[in-house]
């Protein structure tokens, strides 16, 4: 029975705001699309005090992976700011598996955590 969904939350989100040494501070939404078709996925950042920014796109395309830095996401001209928390909504067009991935490297002892985002079951 596959696990794969169509809608995934994660309710975590925060790009460090600086990095130390060579590793620069990130994060990943990462999509695994196994189906035979191109997952059109489009990804809503929810903040604490502000409006959500809403119809961030990506494109998976059929049985590939993408991890989708989520600094590189834009909606209308803006972006997702470092230093601030938020939530995602992760949908997509085809069932598909979501991973979320932070990289801080705001001091020397770098940390690196990975956890499957939430499957919603529409």
């Amino acid at each position: 029975m596959s696990k794969a969904e169509t809608l995934w939350i994660i309710p975590d989100g925060y790009i460090p705001p600086s990095s130390c040494g060579e590793l620069v501070s990130h994060e990943s939404v990462c999509v695994l699309n196994t189906s035979d078709q191109d997952a059109e996925v489009t990804i809503h950042a929810y903040f604490e005090d502000r409006e959500p920014l809403m119809n961030m796109q990506a494109i998976v395309p059929a049985r590939r992976t993408r991890h989708i830095r989520t600094s590189s996401l834009i909606a209308g001209s803006e972006r997702i700011p470092p230093g601030v928390p938020y939530a995602m909504e992760v949908r997509s067009s085809v069932p598909v598996y979501v991973q979320y991935s932070r990289l801080d490297s705001t001091q020397a002892e770098n940390a690196l955590m990975s956890v499957m985002a939430f499957p919603v079951r529409e």
